[in-house]
């Protein structure tokens, strides 16, 4: 612990008698004085004894130093020494090895001709036996050492051969250049590979590959080595995950048994392809490819998706340098002639396909296609019929069916999408944007104008009149469902056709296809939209029906008990179910677009109807109780310009009740004051008591 003064005098003075105020003791300085003055004294003995030491012990540590300074130049000089010990053992080393190595070329070129002539020597002893026609040598008579005379034949073969027929020694020497001992030692070579495949022995087969590959029959060899390995490989249905497990199993094997692993397993892959697989794939398509287009597509796809995930899964294998294009090659070698018309076939199956289905469900309507005029002067007559009431020609009569069936567009839009993904798969990258801008047409064609265009051009002449009574507008369905139909068309678009085009000019061309089917079907739908004649023409039906002009000039006018008249009741009622009939047939800024137009249409036909009447006091009551009512179903359009004009009309109908002395106040209200004067003076025009002076007086 650090040392404090203070601390050490406290304690001092606490042990020494007299030195502080223990059990009652008197202080006693003289005592502590004297203390203080001992324990100071000794203090000083003690310091000088370890300064003593102190000095003793530097002395001794100098002393020390220079000895271990004297000691270390020592050892540098020893060190000195030992290094130019090592140096001169290192020349001399390197003298020794100069002079090893010059003596070692020396024995070399005294023993590598001495070792040629041996061989020379043991040729020529072989080369004697074959000329006198008697294999001696045990190399040619032991079978167990037929690796040796493969080597040495080898060799007499190829010094035969250099040799020309027509001298001495070549005319010796045919029967060494002549095919026979040369094949027959092959064929040993060959079918001792071909038996220690059959007994599993890797070792033995990769010796007799490693002599065979000097000779003509390497290559007989390794066509032997595929045949074999394919004994018993497909054996189960699934010819793909066969092939996939055979290359796995051969390419562990032959890295083990051939120098050249890489080419020997691209030879069992061709091999594979060019008769294995292509043989399955002619037997699977050449059975439906006139018979079933359906199946053979089906098959085709199918074949070929297998054939290009096992060519995926042989890319992990080493087959050389450029094994993408070698695999490319063998898969475009067996469908190539299935790929060159598939676009064709795709095309024509489309077709009758789809014609089928719709066919299907005309029939399963009893409903024979009639040919509906899409443009030009059938186009003017139909608006003209809607818009003027004119009789030219009759409507259809549908009978409530919209000719549209969610069942159709589904089987249509599968057919689409299959053959979208058979055309991604099969076609060539360079034609994929064109086939599938063809099947797209087809699309087009059979949904959009066989069906849905037919749908809304048979609802367009199945509109009834705006004079007829009971009308069903069947149009709106048709609109609903082929609203619906459309969002199925686009996201089949979105999803399956753009990925397909997208980085192509044919994508533009289909850009402008569907635009211009869009605008074709919404010039139809603005042509139906002419259905709300016929809901207008509804509404004044049920005017003209329930509405009398004692509603609103009643005989009593102290004992009226109605809220609002009957009439009105029932045109609400109406009128709220086709706006919710609208909002369920639209989306969009359609449905404002429809709504605001029919509001406007609506507020008119009150508005005209309100003015054929007569009010008494009572009578304006209960035709402001109306307007209020019509109001009501108004706010249910969510069009701020309808509620506006319903809110102006009820404003002009309290121009029927108000007291003559306040029609000038109320002519100036918000709502009326920027009205026609004319306007104003119609709807007070209306008033019984108008013809009285006072009120002609006040309001002019």
């Amino acid at each position: 612990e650090p040392f404090v003064a203070d601390e050490y005098i406290e304690r001092l003075a606490w042990r020494t008698p007299g030195g502080g105020s223990r059990g009652g003791e008197a202080f006693d300085p003289k005592r502590l004085l004297e203390e203080f003055v001992n324990h100071i004294q000794e203090l000083q003995v003690m310091d000088e004894r370890i300064q003593r030491k102190v000095e003793k012990l530097e002395q001794q540590c100098q002393k020390e130093a220079k000895e271990f300074a004297k000691k270390v130049q020592e050892l540098q000089k020893s060190n000195q020494v030992a290094f130019q010990h090592f140096q001169e053992l290192d020349e001399h080393i390197s003298y020794v090895a100069t002079k090893v190595c010059h003596l070692g070329d020396q024995l070399e070129g005294v023993n590598t001709p001495r070792q040629r002539a041996v061989e020379a020597q043991k040729l020529m002893k072989y080369f004697n036996e074959f000329l006198d026609g008697e294999l001696k040598s045990d190399v040619f008579t032991n079978s167990e050492k037929i690796k040796e005379a493969a080597d040495i034949i080898q060799k007499l073969h190829l010094i035969a051969q250099e040799l020309p027929f027509d001298s001495l020694m070549g005319f010796c020497c045919y029967p060494l250049s002549s095919p026979g001992k040369y094949h027959d030692l092959e064929c040993q070579l060959i079918q001792e590979f071909t038996s220690a495949q059959r007994r599993g022995e890797i070792s033995r087969m990769r010796e007799v590959a490693a002599v065979l590959l000097h000779f003509k029959g390497y290559s007989h060899c390794v066509d032997v080595y595929i045949k074999q390995c394919q004994e018993g490989a497909f054996l189960r249905n699934d010819v793909f995950e066969d092939a996939a497990i055979l290359c796995q199993r051969v390419n562990k094997q032959v890295g083990e048994i051939f120098s050249n692993p890489e080419t020997v397993l691209a030879k069992l892959i061709q091999n594979i392809f060019e008769v294995k697989l292509q043989s399955y794939v002619k037997d699977q398509l050449e059975e439906h490819r006139k018979s079933d287009a359906e199946q053979y597509l089906k098959n085709l796809y199918d074949l070929y998706t297998r054939t290009t995930n096992l060519s995926s899964k042989l890319m992990e294998f080493n087959l050389g340098t450029d094994k993408q294009t070698f695999l490319s090659k063998l898969i475009k070698a067996i469908f190539i002639s299935y790929l060159e018309n598939y676009i064709e076939v795709e095309i024509g199956y489309l077709k009758s396909r789809s014609a089928m289905i719709l066919q299907r469900y005309y029939d399963s309507k009893n409903h024979q296609k009639r040919s509906i005029g899409t443009g030009g002067i059938q186009d003017l007559k139909e608006r003209l019929r809607q818009r003027t009431n004119l009789p030219l020609g009759p409507s259809i009569d549908t009978h409530g069916e919209t000719f549209l069936s969610q069942e159709v567009v589904v089987n249509l839009l599968q057919e689409t999408k299959q053959a979208f993904e058979r055309c991604h798969r099969l076609s060539d990258p360079s034609d994929l944007p064109k086939n599938a801008f063809r099947i797209f047409s087809m699309l087009v064609e059979f949904l959009c104008t066989e069906h849905i265009d037919y749908a809304l051009e048979t609802g367009l002449a199945g509109i009834p009149s705006s004079d007829s009574k009971n009308a069903n507008l069947y149009f709106l369905d048709v609109v609903h469902q082929a609203n619906t139909i459309f969002h199925l068309f686009d996201k089949q678009f979105n999803d399956h056709l753009m990925p397909l085009i997208s980085s192509s000019p044919k994508l533009s061309e289909c850009l402008q296809k569907k635009k211009d089917i869009i605008e074709q079907m919404e010039v139809k739908l603005d042509m139906g939209i002419d259905t709300l004649n016929c809901m207008i023409g509804q509404m004044k039906h049920i005017l003209a029906a329930e509405q009398k002009k004692t509603d609103f000039k009643p005989e009593d006018e102290n004992n009226v008990l109605i809220q609002y008249t009957n009439a009105c009741v029932k045109v609400c009622g109406y009128v709220r179910k086709q706006v919710e009939k609208i909002r369920n047939s639209m989306d969009g800024k359609n449905v404002d677009t429809v709504l605001m137009e029919l509001g406007v249409r609506f507020h008119r036909l009150i508005y005209e109807h309100l003015q054929q009447y007569s009010y008494s006091c009572m009578g304006g009551m209960l035709a402001i109780c109306d307007v209020a009512e019509y109001r009501k179903c108004a706010k249910d359009f969510k069009i701020a310009l309808v509620l506006q004009l319903f809110d102006t009309l009820h404003a002009l109908c309290n121009l029927l009740v108000v007291a003559p002395d306040n029609l000038k106040q109320v002519c100036s209200g918000e709502q009326l004051a920027n009205l026609d004067k004319n306007i104003l003076h119609s709807f007070v025009q209306l008033r019984v008591d108008y013809r009285s002076a006072r009120l002609a007086r006040h309001f002019s």
